[in-house]
């Protein structure tokens, strides 16, 4: 079983982007990508399909047709990626959308664009290990793309019982 990030975004030099800056997690990790909500839908299908895990997704907002916001809403409702993190990267979600993700969908970050690649990785990095820990995971296939730090924490606890 391999964890899955699944990229939301419209715009293909913004996708383009997204996945260059996280091409360091490549092996560690599944990305994906999704150029719209039913695009994406088909997406998690296919990492079902393949036993794989959705850990995270990063949706833009602003979509054709069905928004960012609805879909991390959808996702609480599906048995397949209700315990996957979210996150909004976008720099057209209002204070309302914002919120409403937040209420509603229980977003966990906000990335404004542009984003600094070193942020975003490190966004990931500590979204993907809270998945991890949270759900009581074993870390270790997926260790590259993980906080090493907290995990070893968790390993040494696990050692000790």
């Amino acid at each position: 079983m391999k964890l899955a990030v699944l990229i939301l975004e419209d715009e293909p030099p913004v996708r383009d982007a997204l996945e260059r800056d996280l091409a360091p997690f490549r092996g560690a990790i599944r990305i994906e990508v999704a150029e719209d909500v039913d695009d994406a839908w088909a997406v998690v299908g296919e990492i079902d399909a393949d036993d794989d895990r959705l850990a995270l997704v990063l949706a833009d907002h602003r979509l054709p047709g069905t928004t960012g916001v609805d879909f991390l809403v959808q996702l609480l409702a599906d048995d397949r990626t209700r315990a996957a993190r979210k996150v909004l990267v976008t720099g057209q979600a209002d204070q309302a959308d914002t919120i409403r993700a937040v209420n509603e969908a229980g977003l966990d970050r906000y990335v404004a664009k542009p984003w600094d690649p070193d942020e975003l990785r490190a966004v990931v990095r500590n979204e993907l290990t809270e998945h991890v820990l949270e759900h009581r995971l074993d870390p270790l296939p997926h260790l590259a793309a993980l906080d090493a730090a907290r995990v070893m924490v968790l390993l040494r606890d696990r050692g000790d019982r």
